[in-house]
Order: C-alpha cells, then sequence, then structure tokens
C-alpha cells in the first residue's frame, strides 16, 4: 500500500510538472497586444502599425487580441516615452528619427534604451525636378550645384535632419558638395512639397518615392535618382544613385521595437510572432499597396543594424551642420 501511494503521489508530481511545461511554452502574450504608431492616424507609422495587426490576426498565432493606439507629438517621442512605461505586451514603431532624434538634440531618448524586435519595411527616397526643368539626370543636377550651389531651391519635409533631407545630402558629399552651401527650405509635408514644385516655388525636391508616384505617372515630374541598391520593379525606368556613379544607398525603414528590460522568452515569442507575420498574404499585399519594399530583420540582427545605422547617422548629420 506504501507503494502504491509513492507511485500515486509521483504520478500527480509528473503530471503537475507536465502541464507547467505546457504552460511555460505558451505563458506570452498573457493579455491583449498593443502596437503604438507615434504619430497621428493616416501616416506611415500608423499605416505599418495597422499592417501589422491584420497581419498578425489573419496568421492567427497570437490568440490574444491585438490593438493599434495613436500617441502623435515630438517626432515620435511621446509614443515613445509612453512605451518606456509599459511591459513587454507593447511594443511601437520606429524610424530613422529614433536615430537623429538624439543626434540632432531634440531628444534624449536612444535606441539602446528599448529592446529591437525587428525592421519591418522600407521605402526608398527620390530626387525629382518638374519636367520641364531641364534636368536629364541625378549627376547633371549635382553637376550644377556644384558649379553654383545656391542656383536651385531644395525643398525637404518635414524638417531639416529628416530622412528626405539627409538622402540628399548623402548625395551631395558623395559628389564632393559641401551641403551647408546649398538652399534648403522646409515643408511639413510631401503634398505641400508638390504643390510648390509644381507652382514653380522650389526646383528640386527629396522625398519618397510613394509621395512622388503619382506625379510621375502623370507626366508632371521627372524623377533623375532613387536611393534603393538596384532599380525598383515598379519603376524600372528610374535610375538609382549607383548607377550613376553616386555610391551610396538610403532605405526609409520603419521598424518595432518594445520596452526595456525584456526577457529572452519575450523576445523570442515576438521574434515567432513577427517572423511569420511578414510571410503572411495580408502583409505582402499592404507593402504592395503602400510602395513598401519589405526589409525585415529579426531582434538580434535588427540590434546590429541600429548600431551601424547609428554610426551612419552620426557622420551624415556632422556633415549637414545641423550637429547642436
Amino acid at each position: 500500500m506504501k507503494r502504491l501511494c509513492l507511485l500515486f503521489i509521483g504520478c500527480i508530481l509528473l503530471a503537475g510538472c507536465s502541464e507547467n511545461t505546457s504552460e511555460g511554452k505558451g505563458t506570452f502574450p498573457e493579455k491583449n497586444i498593443e502596437i503604438i504608431a507615434p504619430a497621428s492616424p493616416g501616416g506611415g507609422w500608423d499605416r505599418t502599425a495597422r499592417s501589422a495587426q491584420r497581419a498578425m490576426n489573419a496568421d492567427g498565432t497570437v490568440e490574444e487580441d491585438i490593438t493599434v493606439v495613436n500617441k502623435p507629438g515630438g517626432g515620435g517621442e511621446v509614443g515613445w516615452q509612453y512605451l518606456m512605461q509599459q511591459d513587454a505586451h507593447f511594443a511601437a514603431l520606429n524610424s530613422s528619427l529614433l536615430i537623429t532624434g538624439p543626434l540632432l538634440g531634440q531628444t534624449e531618448l536612444t535606441h539602446e534604451e528599448f529592446t529591437p524586435l525587428a525592421m519591418l519595411s522600407t521605402e526608398w527616397l527620390a530626387v525629382a525636378v518638374r519636367e520641364d526643368a531641364g534636368i536629364d539626370s541625378g549627376t547633371e543636377l549635382l553637376e550644377q550645384l556644384k558649379e553654383d550651389p545656391k542656383s536651385l531651391v531644395i525643398g525637404v519635409s518635414p524638417s531639416l535632419g529628416s530622412g528626405n533631407h539627409l538622402a540628399f545630402v548623402q548625395a551631395v558629399i558623395e559628389y564632393g558638395i559641401d551641403p551647408t552651401e546649398l538652399q534648403f527650405l522646409v515643408y511639413s509635408s510631401g503634398g505641400d512639397i508638390m504643390n510648390a514644385l509644381l507652382g514653380g516655388h522650389i526646383d528640386v525636391t527629396s522625398n519618397s518615392l510613394s509621395d512622388l508616384s503619382e506625379q510621375y505617372l502623370a507626366g508632371e515630374v521627372d524623377i533623375l535618382a532613387v536611393t534603393s541598391p538596384e532599380r525598383l520593379d515598379a519603376f524600372p525606368d528610374i535610375p538609382t544613385w549607383k548607377e550613376q556613379g553616386i555610391d551610396m544607398e538610403f532605405p526609409h525603414w520603419r521598424g518595432i521595437m518594445g520596452p526595456p528590460g525584456m526577457s529572452e522568452e519575450e523576445i523570442a515569442s515576438w521574434d515567432l510572432y513577427l517572423s511569420e507575420m511578414v510571410e503572411t498574404e495580408e502583409w505582402q499585399t499592404d507593402l504592395e499597396n503602400n510602395n513598401l519594399e519589405e526589409f525585415y530583420m529579426n531582434s538580434e540582427e535588427t540590434k546590429e543594424f541600429l548600431q551601424d545605422q547609428n554610426e551612419f547617422f552620426e557622420g551624415i548629420v556632422e556633415d549637414s551642420g545641423l550637429t547642436p
């Protein structure tokens, strides 16, 4: 009888251990997932957050509800400060502003304070002029600026130090032009820039390809160069800067990050969910509809990428003359 009791107790213990192990494998998430878009509805961060929400729901790996919340303000800082106070069930979209903000003295938050989860997508930036500008290539544009840096007004948005601005800075530096001698005019949005370009208030714009595509397809603007490493399938007639002898590429990336102090288990869970999300038909369709390119990296690859981007932007910001 004593042996039977011990055997019965042992079976109970084994059953308990097995149950705990099973639960431990899927303990995260334990509540709803919240994806933070650190901007108003309708912008790039918001669209990416909602694309991720749709794709994760379609994939079905995460059983809990997934919601999107908008926290606009401060070039992302309001949303990122909010993330700092949360746990691993929260994640926020980011972009190069996460890197350039502290370099420009706009915030004390740095990418190292957060937990990198993934790179998600990128759009490529382009340089455009009016169709009747008489400038036929990116190198022709740069040659004119080299001869007379004040001869053209270049429109950028939403600020100096933005990706749109720094992509153009990189191109002119590669061509041997001092970017501090150029005339930049800042606009709040891509729509304002296009109105200024077509109205003759500026001569050139550096902007996202998605913001330029409608007028390009309508024949109202010429796109002289794109910052991608190779020509894009959707725009095979637009040459890259590299083709024109300017050794540069500039992804305007968007990623996702978690709060500080996430555990290895939580990071591994996000790695699983996001890696499966980017394979869904919903995600691929949203990329195509928004003129975005796939740019997925897992958490470890993203950590290394952000470190490399920090070094890259340190040099570009310094060369741009914007260092505080």
